[in-house]
């Protein structure tokens, strides 16, 4: 599975540019940004193919510095709570093999991004201080109508990302 980390994130966490991604199945790559949200620094993670979304807020430092284990645990978090089951993201996880770091997976995958911020920042009012995973505002941004590329007309990140799964 591909981590692709934004411009920001890499400065951030102050490392060099990862290399480009190679897998070629949208359905196993991720992007992942560094946010402020409520004067915390939050991951966004938003998914390649179907644009489902989630967040972490006020991650550690010590987070920070293993973001495959933050976004394992995210995504785990996010999923089980969207109605999915441990079985179904175990199995998931394991089709999608290693976590490898890279670079964003191009124009169009930003541009989700970017949307999803949008999104995060306009449905701010279902962050949860209490906790870092958001059930809530997992929720309120992928049920949320969009289009995405691969999909016909209209539909939501959390409709689409049981096509993965």
């Amino acid at each position: 599975m591909e981590l692709g980390l934004t411009f920001p994130l890499q400065r951030f966490r102050k490392i060099h540019p990862p290399p480009y991604g190679t897998e070629p199945d949208r359905r196993f790559c991720w992007d992942l940004h560094v946010i402020d949200l409520r004067g915390r620094k939050s991951l966004l993670a938003v998914h390649c193919h179907s644009r489902y979304t989630f967040v972490r807020w006020d991650v550690t430092a010590a987070q920070w510095e293993d973001l495959p284990g933050l976004f394992r645990q995210g995504v785990k978090d996010s999923l089980t709570s969207a109605g999915f089951s441990q079985k179904q993201v175990e199995q998931y996880l394991c089709r999608a093999g290693e976590m490898e770091l890279t670079r964003t997976h191009g124009r169009r995958e930003v541009a989700f991004l970017n949307r999803a911020w949008e999104d995060v920042m306009a449905l701010d009012l279902c962050l949860d201080t209490a906790s870092q995973a958001q059930p809530l505002l997992d929720h309120a941004v992928n049920t949320r109508l969009s289009r995405c590329v691969g999909f016909e007309g209209h539909g939501s990140g959390q409709e689409r990302i049981g096509f993965s799964l």
